[in-house]
């Protein structure tokens, strides 16, 4: 039997624990405060419907407009559709890849072949950005002689793999046996309870982490710097270089006179990352596998 004071000195433990906790996820939450404020603060003046609907300005253009004390002229539509053309790509090569190997990976887990692909997806993970983009330079700048946002997309598509890879895994994984067992004893084929029965089962852990991969790469600007190099026009040619909000942001950061636009892309961009990390929170709430 507990004795009274012990019982006390365990509640108070208990309290000081909890209270330890939520002093040092304060603290961890206070620099993201700061940055949000920073980029609220500086961004908001600039952040208006030009941003969407032009392209990024010239320095001259944003020279003169300093000069007369107003807002800097045009936006980052051209980084807008690139971003959206690099996206498309990467998801369209990444999602079916790392959806099969990820399938494999959880049904033959124990398997030579699988360790082995499963221990060069944590390596490919811990590769960085920019080493990835040379690598792609070489495989695919040179042998085509122009950057282009097919190989901004093939970069990014290969740092997007292991996260899809490993949540398809072990969402898999996740799933009841007796699920599988009792698809297939009612005499559908393998391919059939793959598709029919655990991807749909899996769903939700798939679709999160392909969100998740996504809201990774966005940010990226190093792979894109020598692979789709940027444009200062909308280009929808995925074979000729073209723009994206990173590179633009890199861009301003590098001209005196376009930093103002630092401010209201990176907001930008902050937001449009946030609210893909809410929608797969949301997701991974509806879909949890009980």
């Amino acid at each position: 039997m507990f004795s009274l004071s012990n019982i006390r000195y365990r509640e108070i433990k208990s309290t000081l624990f909890f209270y330890g906790i939520c002093f040092f996820s304060f603290l961890a939450m206070i620099p993201l405060f700061l940055i949000l404020w920073e980029l609220v603060k500086k961004g908001y003046k600039q952040f208006n419907i030009q941003l969407f609907t032009e392209v990024a300005p010239t320095s001259m253009d944003a020279m003169l407009a300093r000069m007369s004390d107003e807002l800097i002229p045009g936006g980052i539509l051209n980084g807008i559709t690139g971003t959206l053309l690099i996206l498309g790509i990467s998801v369209l090569i990444s999602i079916p890849v790392g959806i099969f190997v990820g399938i494999y990976l959880a049904e033959k887990q124990n398997s030579f072949f699988a360790g082995l692909i499963r221990n060069l997806t944590d390596l490919l993970q811990g590769i960085p950005s920019i080493v990835i983009g040379i690598i792609v330079y070489i495989w695919v700048v040179k042998p085509m002689h122009s950057y282009s946002a097919l190989a901004g997309s093939i970069a990014l598509s290969i740092m997007m793999l292991p996260m899809i890879i490993r949540s398809t895994e072990e969402s898999i994984k996740m799933l009841p046996s007796s699920l599988k067992e009792a698809a297939l004893a009612l005499g559908g084929s393998y391919v059939n309870v793959v598709f029919k029965v655990l991807l749909p089962s899996a769903f939700g852990g798939l679709f999160t982490g392909s969100l998740l991969a996504i809201s990774r790469v966005m940010g990226e600007t190093a792979p894109l710097l020598v692979t789709a190099l940027g444009a200062s026009i909308i280009n929808w040619d995925m074979t000729k270089p073209t723009s994206a909000i990173p590179l633009l942001i890199w861009e301003f950061y590098n001209d005196p006179n376009l930093s103002d636009l630092v401010w209201s892309s990176s907001l930008l961009l902050l937001l449009i990352i946030l609210a893909i990390n809410l929608t797969a929170k949301n997701i991974s709430k509806k879909w949890k596998i009980q």
